[in-house]
């Protein structure tokens, strides 16, 4: 976190109670963090929940919700895609992967689009017609929102499909980032492998000069916006060790740190982009290893650990992560659904978790993007192409932006 963005809890010279009282601190704003998360959607799922059938060669999609709120419809290609959208609706409660098995289905996804908007969007094994859809009261704690959709031919969707102009990123939708405290939104880019480690090769094309050029670019394009700074790991063809890329980004005072690689199989086929966060069960082991490798004071933000013991140690950076690990998770859902509306190129799964080195820091929300296969003919012709990287990093762009307003936000909640 930047430093308008660490909270006041000053740990350096703390000891006895002084520290039990900070650990008491730092564990209740993470549990009003949240008690307000929860608490800040207009309208929450009720009854079934969400429901999704085959019906009619189609694909019926019905939501209860406790009450009526503002929503629209629209369908998207490159895979077919129903998207709904509601002002706003919180999604707790949904089994994706259960309605994923449903006929005809092919992915479900759920999160929260931009700052008042939640969206739905299911991807279907096929192009589509919305035949009918609306809304309708139940009962006063209970409204019931239904979509039915029909099976058509590619030349009739191509006529139908498109989001609504507000539905889209657009740097236009895109208020600047709010900051807590003063200073920018500073963003630490790491282009992955570099000097003797060229990565992953195919025709050509190394990993570490690919993602350089992108990292270059994708500095470009997000410092076109107000209140941004952009930081990199390496600006040349240079080795840089994994865990010194994570301690740059603290040194830097880095609100964010983004990982670029673009990958390649062995093995099987794939395409398209992927956004990893950390593994939950790999953070025990995380914290251990740095614990054991990295000088104690770099290991928190703000925090000297030299004085303290392993376990006062490991428990701070495990609360750390309480914080933490929530808003990697939302910024690497956003970079997802970022990429996806930019380029439509994304992997049938794109949201994982591993325990990459990179993604270890305790204190700043941290994501690896794998911005396309090499091994992959299709996802190289597109990372080579300058106008796919430019549309890829205005995402990208976008998508950070629409954390960082919905963070602060959060953020702000938490200090009323």
């Amino acid at each position: 976190m930047g430093a308008g963005a660490r909270p006041c809890y000053d740990l350096r010279k703390t000891s006895g109670w002084c520290m039990r009282r900070a650990i008491f601190l730092i564990v209740m704003t993470c549990w009003a963090g949240m008690a307000q998360a929860q608490m800040s959607a207009l309208a929450r799922l009720t009854g079934d929940g969400v429901v999704l059938s085959q019906d009619s060669g189609g694909v019926a999609l019905r939501i209860d919700l406790t009450r009526a709120v503002p929503w629209r419809v629209f369908s998207l290609a490159d895979p077919a895609r129903l998207v709904m959208d509601f002002s706003e609706l919180d999604w707790t409660g949904v089994d994706e992967a259960a309605l994923a098995t449903v006929d005809g289905v092919g992915e479900v996804r759920t999160g929260l689009f931009r700052p008042g908007w939640s969206r739905i969007v299911v991807t279907l094994d096929g192009p589509f017609l919305v035949e009918s859809a609306g809304m309708r009261k139940v009962s006063e704690t209970r409204s019931e929102v239904s979509v039915r959709t029909v099976p058509t031919d590619a030349a009739t969707f191509a006529r139908t499909v498109g989001a609504p102009p507000s539905a889209e990123f657009r740097m236009a939708d895109a208020p600047p980032p709010v900051r807590r405290g003063e200073g920018p939104l500073v963003v630490m880019l790491d282009p992955g492998h570099g000097g003797i480690d060229p990565g992953a090769e195919r025709e050509g094309i190394r990993e570490a000069d690919l993602m350089l050029t992108f990292a270059r670019e994708l500095k470009e394009v997000l410092l076109r916006q107000d209140g941004v700074e952009v930081v990199l790991t390496r600006d040349e063809d240079v080795f840089v060790p994994l865990e010194e890329r994570v301690s740059m980004a603290r040194a830097a005072g880095a609100d964010i740190f983004l990982s670029l690689h673009a990958d390649a199989l062995a093995e099987g086929r794939a395409n398209g982009a992927t956004v990893y966060t950390l593994a939950e069960e790999a953070t025990d082991i995380a914290s251990q290893k740095l614990a054991e490798r990295h000088d104690r004071a770099d290991l928190l933000a703000g925090v000297d650990l030299s004085e303290t013991g392993d376990e006062v140690a490991l428990v701070l950076m495990d609360m750390a992560r309480v914080e933490t690990r929530p808003r990697s998770d939302a910024l690497a859902d956003a970079i997802v659904e970022g990429i996806r509306e930019a380029t439509g190129s994304t992997y049938k799964t794109p949201r994982l978790e591993a325990g990459f080195s990179v993604l270890k820091a305790p204190d700043i929300p941290s994501v690896l993007i794998e911005l396309g296969f090499l091994s992959s003919k299709r996802d190289r012709e597109k990372m080579v192409d300058p106008e796919w990287r430019r549309q890829a990093a205005e995402g990208i762009r976008n998508a950070i932006l629409d954390w960082a307003l919905e963070d602060t936000a959060a953020q702000d909640r938490l200090r009323q």
